[in-house]
């Protein structure tokens, strides 16, 4: 394999690397990542807290990964996250959805996209940050989230083509409800056994 064929491997890097202008990485990550509110750094939060909570944060987040999080015994995650509260002014409260729509697959060795829509993941871990209340709003504090796991078989089941799904349907479909600590038993239950596991290869 060439070069130009293989992935990018980042290396590990510390907060005190040094910028110009006297600036350090830890500046830069305190710069991107400070509106935990806003949807794309809370969905990469929700991320972070489910790889947390199953013991798999020894990779790195792939941006561009048909699946979220692979646990150490190659059960494949996909993380979904929804709130009531944005970070912009609101005339009124959201109402929480999630995208559950079938993907084009990406294969990170090939670097090629695989033409199948389908859901690529094991399981689906769906993030609710419920807080509702913007003065005491804090997506680091860990009372403020619920989770909610189900099978990607029963969604495809159940769902079919359909692309997005609320908290109700959530729920009738039979979808754990659990807080931090009772995601990674949640998850083990509804994992298919290891012949059954989806892959992009």
């Amino acid at each position: 394999m060439t070069e130009m064929g293989k992935p990018y491997e980042p290396p590990a890097r510390e907060g005190d690397y040094e910028l110009p202008r006297n600036a350090s990485l830890e500046e830069f990550w305190r710069w991107l990542g400070r509106d935990l509110v806003m949807n794309t750094t809370r969905g990469a939060l929700a991320e972070f807290l489910v790889a947390l909570a199953v013991d798999a944060l020894d990779g790195l987040q792939e941006g561009w990964a048909s699946h979220d999080i692979t646990m150490g015994n190659d059960t494949t995650l996909e993380v979904k996250t929804s709130g009531y509260l944005q970070s912009w002014p609101q005339k009124r409260r959201t109402t929480p959805t999630f995208d559950v729509g079938r993907k084009t697959g990406w294969d990170r060795v090939t670097g090629d996209y695989i033409d199948d829509k389908k859901r690529w993941s094991d399981v689906y871990v769906f993030c609710l940050h419920h807080h509702q209340e913007k003065a005491t709003l804090d997506p680091l504090v860990l009372s403020q989230w619920t989770f909610f796991v189900l099978s990607t078989e029963r969604l495809d089941k159940k769902l079919g083509d359909q692309k997005s799904i609320g908290l109700s349907k959530l729920k009738a479909l039979g979808a754990e409800e659990v807080f931090f600590d009772g995601i990674a038993e949640a998850v083990r239950k509804v994992a298919p056994p290891v012949s059954a596991r989806r892959s992009v290869s």
